[in-house]
């Protein structure tokens, strides 16, 4: 007889200690590398980089996917490739969470990814202001999305053009107009980390072959175990999103790209794989999305 979800996810989890000692006595074990799908890497302090960098190899990361915030964010990443070859695969794009640039700094923005677009992995990560939108509507104050979702069309359109996959940030009601602006645009490529929503969008997400990633909050957040429950098992990767902080058995600690580890641990007994078969999908997922 076969678990229903929620049996499924809280007999995974009988408490976060299991977890961590079922992962100590996995690094003997024959598994695939991770690859975190997606982090801030430029967004570390200097000695935070050189650390993480430093230690990827003997925490078994095989590559990071990182992310760009803004020009000067995109900037900083493809310097980090370029003194970590095959190590750091750098996208390029403006984080919805800020205020747009005016029409000049915008232009910039799309001419140096435009010259650079043989560096960069992705177009990211870009999308729409959630959190950004909530706030100033909790606190009584007007606030036009209008911009945001002509800044995402444009993304968009620059991924179609240059062939390469999109990294969103587009959560609940976000999402169905990412969706919509990705299908106009007939984008396949398409990552959201992160991400939460309702079961119709996630059911149409999947229909159209989207890629979600989980956080290391898969492993105390039943949102998120929820969807990994019902998520195709090939359209999911590992993520941190650091320096971001997270709670539960990782409170107090710098976000390290070695926390896909516990992601793919998390998500193997939500999905009833074994460790070793959920690490080879998760790894060989993010290979095949971002090429490579």
């Amino acid at each position: 007889m076969s678990l229903s979800p929620e049996t499924r996810i809280h007999s995974a989890f009988p408490d976060a200690h299991s977890i961590q000692s079922e992962h100590e006595l996995s690094l003997t074990a024959n598994l695939a590398p991770l690859i975190d799908a997606h982090i801030h890497l430029d967004s570390y302090e200097e000695d935070q980089q050189q650390e993480i960098l430093s230690e990827l190899n003997n925490v078994d990361v095989e590559g990071i996917i990182a992310v760009s915030m803004h020009l000067e964010s995109a900037r900083a990443n493809l310097q980090l490739a370029r003194q970590h070859p095959g190590l750091v695969h750098p996208a390029f794009g403006f984080h919805p969470e800020q205020p747009i640039p005016d029409e000049a700094g915008i232009n910039e923005l799309f001419g140096w990814m435009n010259r650079h677009a043989a560096d960069m992995v992705a177009v990211g990560e870009v999308g729409l202001p959630y959190y950004t939108r909530t706030e100033a509507k909790e606190a009584g104050q007007p606030f036009d999305t209008r911009p945001y979702e002509e800044l995402l069309e444009r993304f968009i359109a620059f991924a179609r053009d240059q062939d390469k996959p999109i990294v969103l940030h587009a959560v609940y009601e976000d999402a169905d107009t990412a969706c919509r602006l990705l299908e106009l645009y007939r984008i396949k490529r398409a990552h959201f980390h992160w991400f939460k929503g309702s079961p119709e969008t996630v059911q149409h997400m999947a229909k159209q072959g989207y890629y979600v990633s989980f956080t290391p909050d898969i492993v105390y957040e039943e949102e998120i175990q929820e969807l990994a429950s019902v998520y195709p098992r090939s359209l999911v990767m590992s993520e941190t999103d650091g320096p971001w902080p997270f709670e539960g058995p990782f409170a107090g600690q710098m976000t390290h790209p070695r926390m896909t580890a516990d992601v793919a641990l998390a998500w193997s007994r939500i999905q009833g794989l074994s460790l070793p078969e959920a690490r080879r999908m998760l790894y060989d997922n993010a290979k095949r999305f971002y090429g490579i």
